[in-house]
């Protein structure tokens, strides 16, 4: 349910448009390759981290081609340091063989097809579209959850539910508001100890409480 009046959404909109104005992922990529790879790698993992397998991991395989024929356990220690590394590395194993075999080497750029990739959830697909095309999509990490929650904007308890009152609330803009919300939960609104002297929205601040979706 969207708790903010109308007005008050706006003026959040403004807020976060104002501060952000512009600002892209922080995943360092090259291409539609590297930066579908880079985010699959970077779920439950820091962008800091990611940006420091991906060198390697690109180098060595440079595009799906390559990818598809490579090892899972030469992946595997490739990007060990990230977090549940055994199944990303199967799934951009697996990615990479669905994408060469059934899309001509070519990574699809329709929601509904991305979605049949392996490892590429509505998460994933939305950041990846959002960030390459600028399509007009919200999309739900821990940062965003965290600060629609601590902005009274919704009282949703899963991501799907939170990503679908986003949408209703803002309705436009929903692309560079997505990545307002996670370099602001990233580095103000921070889930421990936020940093509420830096903060351009405390009068809509309901609660420091770390939420969680169920």
């Amino acid at each position: 349910m969207i708790l903010r009046t109308p007005e008050e959404l706006e003026e959040i909109k403004r807020r976060f448009l104002e501060h952000y104005k512009g600002s892209k992922t922080e995943l360092n990529y090259r291409n539609d390759y590297e930066l579908l790879i880079a985010i699959i790698l970077s779920a439950q993992c820091t962008d800091k981290r990611v940006n420091m397998i991906t060198p390697t991991l690109f180098e060595k395989y440079p595009d799906i081609d390559s990818l598809a024929e490579a090892d899972i356990e030469d992946i595997k220690e490739i990007i060990k340091s990230c977090s549940f590394f055994n199944n990303k590395a199967k799934n951009i194993v697996e990615m990479a063989k669905k994408v060469k075999n059934e899309y001509n080497s070519k990574i699809p750029r329709e929601h509904k097809e991305l979605l049949k990739l392996p490892g590429v959830g509505n998460k994933t697909a939305n950041v990846f579209l959002i960030e390459l095309e600028g399509e007009n999509r919200m999309a739900v990490d821990t940062h965003v959850f965290r600060v629609s929650h601590r902005l009274g904007i919704t009282d949703a308890k899963t991501v799907k539910e939170t990503e679908k009152d986003l949408v209703e609330a803002f309705k436009t803009d929903l692309n560079e508001l997505h990545q307002a919300f996670v370099l602001f939960g990233r580095y103000i609104c921070t889930a421990k100890n936020p940093k509420c002297e830096k903060c351009f929205v405390p009068d809509f601040c309901v609660s420091k409480e770390n939420f969680k979706p169920k």
